[in-house]
């Protein structure tokens, strides 16, 4: 190996560095990818998918427990928490041990094994008590990142936990307080509520979900309270103690007060991984556990790049991988067309499930727009009615001087996939006038889309 030469080496597979090797390999350029755990990543093997393993289970659950409304009726429906656990595990391996076909289509080398950095153009890598080191004309850091830790809530992993441990629990705890409302700490609250645990749901700012639309929020909030979870919003964790039972302090306008449960889940923020990578011996610039780089994700230092989670918000599986694109279609010389961020997808897989795109409607008053705003409620919808699922709403906001669509939220049973079509009007610049006209297939959920369109100028037909 100390022979080689390669055009690429990245350090890092998961969803930024795995993408970035197969567009690399398909662009011709010799490249290795290293992973000193499993391809995929925390996405593939600890997040996305698995976490949407377990949150389809706690769907089908929470389905079953409404079956009367179907028509169907049963007196011994059991849940059984550890084949939820393990269905997920096996999906993660399955998903880890499909980029390794991918690699060796694309002719993608591939090495398991601790990169380190320790000069401009060469990696050693340390696996099986050997070392090699490897010539590269650019290195590419993918490395993501890990759970922030804060002194006042020591992680034990065993009743303070991550999102790691909360994935594997040997039985559903009977209380679990979440510190956290963003995505992860909504996600795991409705998963631990299916399963009967009592769930806390702390989070600081005036909402959960703090960078959706405050519409979108309030409605989330009202649902998650409905089905028993306890929702604590601009209320801060003051200590977290762990004993046979874990203590959390917390202050908000109520005064101070201790909260007890079985487990506490930190879902508060996160740390680029950065560390033992040779940057700071180059020079590398970080800032804040996060590295610098420009639109082309290239560092301070020629022929040194970072792509995805470690190079700073937002932090999703997309962007890493829109990234490792327009990072190695740089380097083969192809003059990419930067990611555009204002129209990054946002979406969170509770039930019922939250998808945005572009502005909010407060970011959008702050930045002047004078708006029409157009809302299609799913409560009347004749295909909502019929699937049961009529919590929520389409929000579409637009510029009323141009009738640009500058937001996008929706919050029901399928928002996620819903939202494709608006990040895609975005791109295009769509009006509202070419999203109602475009007509939407009957009896769909996205019919709410064309719907809110028409909404905004007082032309709904169906509201």
């Amino acid at each position: 190996m100390a022979d080689k030469q390669y055009d690429v080496v990245i350090i890092g597979g998961g969803p930024g560095g795995y993408i970035a090797g197969i567009r690399a390999g398909q662009l011709g350029l010799k490249t290795l990818v290293v992973e000193k755990d499993k391809l995929g990543g925390i996405c593939l093997n600890w997040g996305c998918i698995p976490t949407k393993a377990l949150l389809k289970n706690a769907e089908i659950y929470n389905l079953l427990r409404h079956a009367d409304d179907f028509g169907f009726s049963f007196s011994n429906l059991k849940a059984d928490f550890s084949k939820a656990v393990k269905r997920s595990r096996d999906i993660a391996a399955k998903s880890s041990k499909g980029i390794e076909f991918l690699f060796k289509k694309n002719k993608v080398d591939y090495l398991a094994g601790t990169a380190k950095i320790v000069s401009k153009n060469v990696v050693e890598i340390a696996q099986s008590g050997k070392t090699d080191k490897i010539n590269a004309k650019h290195i590419i850091v993918a490395t993501g990142t890990r759970p922030r830790s804060f002194p006042t809530i020591p992680i034990d992993r065993k009743k303070v936990i991550t999102s790691t441990e909360a994935m594997i629990l040997p039985e559903a705890p009977k209380s679990m307080v979440i510190i956290g409302a963003g995505a992860i700490g909504c996600e795991f609250a409705y998963f631990y509520n299916a399963y009967g645990t009592k769930v806390t749901l702390i989070e600081m700012m005036p909402s959960i979900l703090p960078i959706e639309d405050r519409e979108v929020t309030k409605t989330l909030a009202r649902a998650f309270t409905k089905s028993g979870t306890e929702v604590l919003t601009e209320t801060k964790v003051e200590g977290v103690n762990a004993g046979k039972e874990v203590t959390v302090t917390i202050s908000n306008k109520d005064g101070k007060k201790d909260l007890k449960a079985e487990i506490a889940l930190v879902a508060v923020g996160v740390q680029g991984n950065v560390e033992n990578l040779g940057l700071e011996a180059l020079g590398v610039k970080i800032e804040k556990s996060f590295i610098k780089v420009d639109q082309n994700y290239k560092t301070n230092v020629d022929g040194i790049y970072a792509i995805g989670d470690v190079n700073g918000p937002p932090w999703l599986a997309h962007v890493a991988s829109a990234e490792g694109i327009v990072c190695v279609e740089a380097i083969a010389g192809k003059n990419p067309q930067p990611v555009n961020y204002d129209n990054i997808p946002g979406c969170t897989y509770c039930q019922p499930q939250v998808a945005s795109v572009g502005l909010t409607e407060e970011k959008a008053r702050e930045k002047g727009f004078e708006l029409k705003i157009g809302r299609y409620p799913f409560r009347s919808h004749g295909k909502a009615l019929a699937i049961n699922e009529t919590e929520g709403f389409v929000k579409l906001i637009f510029d009323a001087k141009y009738g640009e669509l500058l937001g996008a939220h929706i919050i029901g049973s399928e928002a996620t996939e819903m939202i494709a079509e608006l990040a895609i009007a975005r791109t295009l610049e769509t009006t509202a006038d070419q999203i109602h006209e475009t007509i939407h297939a009957h009896p769909t959920l996205t019919e709410g889309i064309g719907e809110a369109a028409l909404d905004a100028y007082g032309r709904a037909l169906n509201i």
